[in-house]
């Protein structure tokens, strides 16, 4: 796709502009997107195009963000469009801080993921429905705490392609507590047919924004390619990114427990969800250790 056609044809103001996301790192599949950043200092939420058949997110950022998580998503942006020199002068910025923060974003995880732990507890305690969604939360914040102590981007395509990657070390030996508490094992196509239509059903229901598009087609291509594991993790990931915004606001929407109790393939033993919540706490509680 053209990006500085695609650019100039949707009137995207005279922002500075960048190519971010896995096209911009050269990690992408053939059915990845393409995220356009738009630094026009606005909070709105990411809007999906079609432009040359291939499917666009434009994301609204700015150059005075302070977040770490965010800060490294614009780590390898490619500038499209930077006519006063801010958005260069930001990314060198981001640069010269590039360790710290992604330590900072590890730590933030590994506090996250401690978080939806202890709220996994309560929950079996309450017998509150979503025990399970905060599990599964906290089993995700631990991977990207794990990618990040590596210096790797988060990526829900490419997360656990990237996790089998990683060398042996005494922080990378903690990846067996996500293998083993995500439920990689249980992907079958018949249910990740299942699992996308949920997952698809919570997104517009969360996002509103015609992203199901861009997961379908990440869908077919991970089935169709047989990485049914890439698949599920993808999938979770995304359905965790959506519980996370909803979060504070589940007493009042107790009906989406029967969403994602398929969107999330939720464990429904208790006795083991409580023993995986207390593997991902001891988890990060080593790697806070070591880091």
């Amino acid at each position: 796709m053209d990006v500085k056609k695609f650019v100039e044809e949707n009137n995207l103001g005279g922002f500075p502009i960048g190519l971010g996301g896995c096209r911009a790192a050269n990690l992408h599949f053939d059915s990845c997107g393409y995220d356009v950043v738009v630094f026009d200092e606005k909070s709105e939420q990411e809007k999906i195009i079609q432009f040359d058949n291939d499917l666009v997110m434009i994301h609204h950022a700015s150059l005075s963000e302070t977040r770490s998580n965010k800060l490294l998503q614009y780590d390898n942006l490619q500038i499209i469009r930077d006519e006063s020199w801010d958005l260069q002068i930001f990314l060198s910025k981001i640069r010269k801080k590039h360790a710290s923060l992604y330590s900072d974003f590890a730590k933030n995880c590994l506090i996250e993921s401690m978080f939806c732990c202890q709220k996994t507890k309560e929950s079996l305690l309450t017998s509150d429905v979503f025990a399970s969604c905060w599990q599964k939360c906290a089993t995700y914040y631990l991977s990207d705490a794990i990618s990040s102590i590596n210096h790797q981007r988060s990526s829900p395509s490419h997360a656990l392609d990237s996790l089998r990657r990683l060398e042996k070390s005494q922080i990378n030996e903690h990846l067996s507590i996500v293998t083993q508490t995500v439920g990689i094992e249980r992907a079958t196509p018949t249910l990740l047919e299942r699992m996308l239509k949920s997952t698809i059903g919570f997104s517009d229901l969360v996002e509103k924004n015609n992203h199901s598009a861009i997961i379908l087609q990440k869908y077919d291509f991970f089935v169709k390619n047989s990485m049914l594991s890439d698949c599920y993790f993808y999938l979770g990931y995304l359905n965790k990114e959506n519980f996370i915004k909803v979060k504070d606001s589940l007493n009042k929407k107790q009906d989406i427990i029967h969403i994602l109790k398929v969107a999330f393939d939720v464990e429904a033993d208790e006795i083991l969800l409580q023993q995986q919540s207390e593997l991902v706490q001891k988890s990060c509680n080593d790697l806070l250790e070591i880091i």
